[in-house]
């Protein structure tokens, strides 16, 4: 008997639990403290309704459109999340490559299990590199270097992680499976001490980071107006409006509730992505409608690549891309600029 076709992007999250080392699962899957963040990214997306328009010409389907420059398929993002190697052989380099196939931006993490250089050399796409700071920017510096010398088109920086949050569903199984260094540690400087259990960073921070590399830089975990607002001040191409899937800080706000606070601080002076909790093409369209330039995705990337590699997470890729074309459709809305807050409540 064959197996059930895969139509979305859930029947992808229980293929590949069915598929994955349990250590593994819970460690992609756990969200911090009682994952009551979690839980809210997606009931966010659930609470928030369309209002769509009819008799619209709605006969041709644009997606299209261009993040920091650079032109895309379609306003969806891979975000950071490693190692990839657990899940496929090929790691970071199949996620590139499923990437290039959906002409859709991937941003590398900088504990990916492949060295950004071999998955530059499996992108043809857009590939930006995502960036915690070490403690000795010499270490730091050496990582842009590379990323620089690779083809990375921006940097963008995790700002919520002072400290690692306490996933508890992970803590119980994570001593069971042997986890793998980060393919990005070789050939950086040794580290003066030994790892501390988080990646702090302050805006001073981040005027050096702006300093130090051409490359636009992008700020992650951004959740209130006066941080967005300090953010473009201070020469951030853009921002993303994230609770790091709910694996920092349990209680936070929801992402998508988040958005417009963010968005109206930003008054268009820098670029704003979200993250955490979508699922659906029309999720996609809220985020959109709600301020956004663009969407990115972590977990289902990570089910398509347990499912099957390449073919799994650029499947995830094109069928939220298809939902999205359908629900614009739907809405009356054939350009993505044609999206506007009017559609939601």
């Amino acid at each position: 008997m064959s197996p059930a076709p895969l139509l979305n992007l859930f029947d992808y999250e229980r293929r590949a639990e069915a598929r994955t080392h349990p250590a593994v699962w819970d460690f992609f899957a756990a969200g911090a403290g009682d994952s009551i963040t979690v839980a809210e990214n997606r009931r966010a997306f659930e609470r928030t309704f369309l209002r769509p328009r009819m008799l619209v010409d709605v006969s041709r389907i644009d997606t299209t459109t261009r993040l920091l420059g650079s032109p895309v398929a379609a306003p969806i993002m891979i975000a950071p999340s490693g190692p990839h190697g657990v899940l496929c052989p090929g790691g970071e380099a199949d996620t590139a490559a499923a990437a290039g196939r959906a002409g859709m931006i991937m941003v590398a993490a900088s504990g990916s299990t492949r060295p950004i250089e071999a998955i530059a050399a499996a992108s043809t796409a857009p590939l930006w590199l995502q960036l915690y700071l070490y403690p000795e920017r010499p270490r730091t510096l050496a990582l842009l270097r590379r990323a620089e010398a690779a083809g990375c088109r921006a940097i963008v920086l995790t700002v919520d992680s002072p400290v690692f949050g306490r996933k508890e569903r992970s803590l119980r199984t994570e001593d069971s499976f042997d986890w793998p260094e980060s393919g990005n540690l070789e050939g950086l400087p040794p580290p003066s001490a030994p790892p501390v259990r988080g990646a702090p960073a302050t805006w001073d921070d981040v005027d050096w980071l702006r300093q130090a590399t051409p490359l636009p830089l992008v700020l992650k975990g951004i959740l209130t107006g006066e941080d967005a607002a300090l953010a473009a001040g201070r020469g951030a191409a853009a921002v993303v409006v994230s609770n790091h899937g709910g694996r920092q800080l349990d209680g936070a706000i929801a992402s998508l509730d988040a958005l417009p606070e963010v968005a109206a601080a930003v008054g268009g002076r820098c670029e704003i992505y979200l993250d955490g909790g979508i699922r659906r093409g029309v999720d996609v369209l809220k985020a959109l409608a709600r301020g956004a330039q663009a969407v990115m995705i972590g977990r289902p990337i990570l089910w398509g690549l347990a499912v099957d590699g390449t073919a799994g997470a650029f499947d995830v890729l094109d069928i939220l891309h298809r939902e999205l074309a359908a629900a614009m459709r739907l809405c009356g809305r054939p350009t993505l600029a044609s999206i506007d807050r009017d559609l939601v409540r």
